[in-house]
């Protein structure tokens, strides 16, 4: 069984995307992402700085269109039976299934970005990746420590990225150190994405969220709140919204596609983090990007 995987914030590049502008049909795509956002996106993606293409209202439109525009590219070759994407990917999974319309996806991931950049403008938070510890110790500190901290993503074993406070970071990542883990390294972000401190992100997104249709994909999304296959629409809505102030499980998540017969991973957008991820969940599952 074919799984098909989409990556989140970080996997940006200078260039992305460029080598499937050249492609009639992608073209168009990129220029209706043009007109929907309101900036020529395609400009930062193709020549931007690093500097440009690292702002969270950027980044997370340019890898949703690199990973979809892709997936539409492969055309018959694409023909997962199943998928997942890690944070933001979960839209693009969702859309590349199926279950979502191109224009509808990109405008809910322009507000989701932009929701979550003026969260994190409401209160100074960061995020850390807690290298060589056991997700129950990391759970465990978190619970100890008084300031807003919690586990955010479960990237894979022995690597779990925490998110809050830069007070609950700092202290957490004191703690963590003292009790074992090989580095507690604090993350280039803008804010504690995945936290309780995305609160009033995730009311925002809600209504929009709501108010987009969707139907159920072609095969199961398994969604990140809780690592589960799902294809009904009031589901995947809950599961979205949920997604903002929960937990990313993507260790959970690999497991159990591997559970129900994944037999291969191809992962569809720019970079290759989610194949190093799925390589530590499982040495042996052979993993590959997708291409035209």
């Amino acid at each position: 069984m074919k799984a098909y995987i989409f990556p989140g914030q970080g996997a940006q590049f200078t260039g992305m995307g460029k080598d499937l502008y050249e492609q009639e049909s992608a073209q168009q795509l990129f220029e209706q992402a043009n007109n929907i956002l309101g900036f020529r996106i395609t400009d930062i993606m193709f020549e931007g700085t690093e500097e440009e293409l690292k702002k969270t209202n950027v980044t997370q439109p340019a890898i949703f269109l690199h990973s979809v525009i892709l997936a539409k590219s492969l055309q018959s070759s694409f023909a997962p039976n199943m998928v997942a994407g890690h944070s933001l990917g979960e839209f693009s999974a969702l859309v590349a299934a199926g279950a979502m319309q191109f224009e509808d996806g990109l405008r809910l991931v322009a507000a989701r970005a932009n929701a979550m950049q003026k969260a994190c403008e409401i209160q100074p938070s960061t995020m850390a990746a807690i290298l060589g510890l056991d997700d129950y110790t990391v759970e465990e500190v978190c619970e100890m420590v008084s300031e807003i901290v919690v586990p955010a993503n479960y990237n894979c074993p022995g690597q779990l990225v925490i998110s809050g406070s830069i007070e609950g970071v700092d202290k957490a990542c004191a703690f963590l150190l003292e009790k074992g883990a090989k580095r507690a390294l604090k993350l280039n972000v803008s804010g504690a994405f995945h936290s309780p401190l995305m609160e009033a992100a995730r009311a925002e997104l809600a209504s929009a969220i709501e108010a987009t249709t969707i139907v159920s994909p072609a095969c199961p999304v398994y969604q990140n709140i809780d690592a589960k296959p799902y294809t009904d629409p009031k589901d995947i809505k809950h599961n979205l919204i949920a997604q903002l102030t929960g937990p990313v499980r993507w260790t959970q998540t690999v497991q159990r596609m591997l559970e129900d017969g994944a037999t291969s991973f191809t992962e569809v957008g720019p970079g290759n983090v989610l194949q190093g991820l799925v390589k530590k969940v499982n040495r042996t599952i052979p993993t590959s990007s997708a291409s035209l």
